[in-house]
């Protein structure tokens, strides 16, 4: 009988605190695929929100923890449901540990670490969840980190056109920011917003019922201004699609 592929799951602060039925999503379709998926309950941030607001000592601790979480099980995949996550530790990473002495360490972790839809397309060669199924149409979101950091794009896409009942209709500028960015969102909330609305309309122009994109934190800014502003829209993660139906 062949060996299943082992996965460590890395479930992000902001998935955890915020949307943990995605994370129990993401296991159940890692599950459905035939892997063993493990969780260290020990795991928190990536460091993601220290670095990016330029405390550079502080993020190097929370990377330094990760990298401990995580590197005793280098042999096995980590995958998280956030690209923004793990654009962090594949790219950002490489800064903090340049001169470190965990540098080769960090470098035999750093091959291992997926987001998940790139997980299943390009490491298990999967493009159909088996029983998913989702009735409507959907437009889909180009996350900055997934697109520009990860060079996800084709993926999602294949993965939710496998999905029975669902269509995919594209929206104009897929691709542009949605205006979050973290502590952009905080800084210039005006610019925020308005890129927010911009997403939205467009997305709202496809007839679409669902936004879905592989980030959370993208997805929340956006639902925000779909509530506030009472648009008939919905946001989906793609965990969320993939597990729908069965």
């Amino acid at each position: 009988m062949a060996s299943r592929t082992i996965v460590n799951i890395f479930v992000p602060c902001f998935v955890d605190q915020l949307f943990p039925d995605t994370a129990m999503n993401m296991v159940k379709v890692l599950e459905k695929v035939g892997c063993e998926v493990r969780y260290n309950p020990n795991q928190t941030c990536c460091g993601q929100p220290a670095f990016n607001a330029g405390f550079f000592n502080e993020a190097r601790e929370v990377a330094d923890k990760f990298l401990d979480d995580f590197s005793n099980e280098t042999s096995h995949y980590i995958v998280a449901p956030s690209a923004s996550c793990v654009g962090m530790v594949r790219n950002a990473y490489q800064d903090i540990f340049v001169k470190s002495s965990k540098l080769v360490k960090y470098r035999a972790m750093q091959k291992k670490v997926y987001e998940l839809t790139e997980f299943l397309t390009d490491v298990l060669g999967i493009t159909r969840i088996e029983g998913a199924s989702l009735p409507g149409k959907f437009t889909y979101h180009d996350s900055c980190s997934a697109l520009r950091e990860c060079g996800i794009k084709a993926g999602p896409r294949e993965l939710l056109s496998h999905v029975q009942g669902l269509e995919l209709v594209e929206m104009e500028d897929s691709e542009t920011c949605c205006g979050f960015g973290g502590t952009f969102a905080v800084k210039f909330e005006a610019i925020s917003s308005a890129m927010a609305e911009q997403k939205v309309d467009n997305a709202l122009a496809t007839g679409a019922n669902y936004i879905v994109s592989t980030d959370s934190s993208c997805l929340m800014h956006l639902d925000a201004y779909i509530k506030k502003q009472n648009k008939p829209i919905k946001t989906m993660h793609i965990a969320d699609v993939l597990a729908s139906g069965w």
